[in-house]
């Protein structure tokens, strides 16, 4: 099918889109496209009346090959694009196409045709007549009217629906955005929380760090202070542990230091305040806000420089004040709590050590003053020494004694009560006044051993001791000699040669055992030495006591005999010095030398 109107008025004009209108309906098209159709047309039929001339309108039905939906104009000639809607675009099915081609004067000035096609589903019947009393039927423009107005509300409605969709979607889009802004704003809510929860992890870790490096600290330096006995070693490494990480200055001002008669130094005034109210003090230009410390003014001895000055507190009155500047600018809260701890501490050190060094003292006297001194007696040259142990109180049960009885005889001898501390040295001293009144009486150093093991199991039931006795007699050309428990003599004879006396001794005295010691004699010439000793001269812990007492025969046959006839208290040290080479002693050391020089 094939219609053709030349359009040059607007009569034609309306005639020619009435008459579309209704094929298009016969043919199939649906409002949608019919209605898109015809607008298109009356729009384009408008722009051709207003350019004059003679307008040719083609309408035709065939297969489609349009290229889109909507209207597009050419560019080119008669031949100009074709503009296509619905099935059309997709090349199947059939079409209803329109062209309007330009009169001669409108395509000399180079307007090209418009082409338009539109879907069609089918033909009605008639469909062929539709378009036939269009020119000859007055009620045909109305009804088109009608059908136009018709299908403009159906475009409408269409239009209303896509409104309303569109306000739909909008809406939701609108709630879209309103909950992508609510997450957006959640996330960075708990992103700011993570990061606070991750600052405040590293924050609390730094600090678990830095308490954990101060525990450490003050725990290390707690074990130095205390490892020693001497307060003023402890005096002095106090410094070395705080400069420089807690300290750039150290000062440590004891109270009895000031009796030093070279005179007394200037101390800042907050530390004289801290020593008389016993608190910790701060003197600076501006308050440290340290917590348990008092804010002072700047000291006058040094305004530039901020000072904290705590008390070496005791339970009696502060031992001194420590008194120490910054490392920078000013310390840490923590770390003034950490050094006044530390301060405690080393208080505690230092009182402990000026006891003990006190009491050794006393100790000292009072051990001194047990010992005898040794006798001139003819023939026999003597020679002693006696060494506490470097631990402890320095006083303990070893003892030496020798003494003449009245048949002329030299009684010497060497002991040893377990333990140490006074109760040692008293029972010490007990058994030495016992053993001289029991001497008195005469008998031999078995006899008297005999009688000491008596009377200190009676005496003392729970403590033990050891001795060695040895009997020098000028007229007798022979040594006589008995032990309790204890290491045996060493005699060197006159032409140097060394041997232990190590006959079978006694059990210990005190033991809960009757026992008869006895006595030992072996033959002296002048020029002999005979030693006596304690075990803290010759055993060591991880050697035993025998290898002790053959160094110890070495020692005294190295000798020349004319070193030990005239100077036997320097072959006593000689003696003691390779034995207790690089030694510290647990035990007391006692030695005595008696060396033999014959007849009176």
């Amino acid at each position: 099918m094939i219609r053709v109107w030349e359009v040059s008025d607007v009569t034609g004009a309306a005639r020619a889109r009435i008459a579309v209108a209704r094929l298009a309906a016969a043919y199939g098209v649906a409002p949608l496209e019919r209605t898109r159709l015809t607008a298109s047309l009356g729009a384009r039929l408008r722009r051709c009346l207003a350019k004059g001339g003679t307008w040719r309108l083609t309408l035709e039905t065939g297969t489609g090959t349009g290229t889109g939906s909507g209207t597009e104009t050419g560019t080119g000639t008669e031949t100009g694009e074709e503009t296509g809607t619905g099935a059309a675009a997709g090349g199947d099915g059939d079409v209803l196409r329109a062209v309007l081609t330009p009169s001669p004067r409108a395509s000399a000035a180079g307007e090209p045709p418009w082409r338009m096609s539109v879907p069609r589903s089918g033909s009605a019947p008639g469909a062929d007549a539709a378009g036939e009393a269009v020119a000859d039927d007055p009620a045909v423009p109305a009804e088109a009217l009608l059908g136009a107005d018709e299908d403009t509300a159906l475009v409408l409605d269409r239009l209303g629906e896509q409104e309303a969709l569109v306000v739909f979607h909008r809406e939701e889009l609108h709630q879209t955005n309103q909950g992508v802004v609510a997450l957006h704003a959640e996330l960075d809510a708990a992103g700011r929380a993570q990061r606070e929860a991750f600052a405040a992890e590293r924050a609390a870790r730094t600090e678990a760090e830095h308490a954990r490096r101060r525990l450490t600290f003050l725990a290390d330096a707690s074990a130095v202070l205390t490892a020693s006995l001497d307060h003023h070693e402890i005096v002095r490494r106090l410094p070395d542990l705080l400069v420089p990480e807690y300290a750039a200055h150290v000062d440590v001002w004891l109270f009895d230091q000031d009796s030093d008669p070279r005179g007394v130094p200037a101390h800042p005034a907050a530390a004289v305040r801290a020593a008389r109210t016993g608190r910790p003090q701060y003197a600076a230009a501006q308050p440290g806000g340290l917590p348990g410390v008092d804010d002072q003014p700047p000291s006058a001895l040094d305004p530039g420089r901020p000072l904290l000055c705590i008390p070496l507190p005791t339970r009696r009155a502060p031992l001194g004040v420590l008194t120490l500047s910054p490392p920078g600018e000013r310390w840490d809260p923590d770390d003034a709590v950490m050094l006044v701890e530390l301060t405690r501490r080393a208080s505690i050190a230092i009182d402990h050590a000026q006891r003990y060094e006190h009491n050794r003292d006393i100790a000292e006297t009072l051990q001194r003053a047990l010992l005898t001194e040794l006798p001139a007696t003819p023939g026999l040259a003597l020679a002693a020494r006696y060494l506490p142990a470097t631990h402890g109180l320095n006083i303990g049960g070893d003892w030496y004694d020798a003494f003449r009885q009245p048949d002329g005889g030299v009684i010497v001898v060497v002991g040893d009560v377990t333990g140490h501390g006074l109760r040692a040295a008293v029972m010490m001293s007990q058994l030495r006044t016992a053993l001289r009144a029991y001497a008195v009486d005469g008998g031999s150093p078995g006899r008297l051993l005999t009688r000491l093991h008596t009377f200190l199991h009676h005496l003392q039931p729970d403590l033990f001791a050891t001795a060695v006795i040895a009997r020098f007699h000028p007229e007798e050309p022979t040594l006589t000699w008995a032990g309790a428990g204890h290491p045996p003599p060493v005699l060197r004879d006159a032409d140097g040669r060394v041997r232990v006396l190590d006959a079978k001794p006694g059990a210990m005295l005190g033991i809960p055992l009757h026992q008869e010691i006895a006595d030992h004699t072996v033959r002296l010439a002048p020029g002999a030495t005979l030693a006596l000793y304690t075990d803290g001269l010759v055993e060591r812990r991880a050697q035993g006591i025998d290898p002790g007492i053959e160094r110890l025969a070495q020692v005294l046959g190295s000798f020349d005999p004319r070193e030990l006839a005239t100077d036997l208290e320097g072959s006593a040290e000689g003696i003691l010095r390779p034995l207790l080479r690089d030694s510290e002693r647990d035990d007391d050391v006692c030695l005595l030398l008696c060396h033999h020089t014959g007849p009176a």
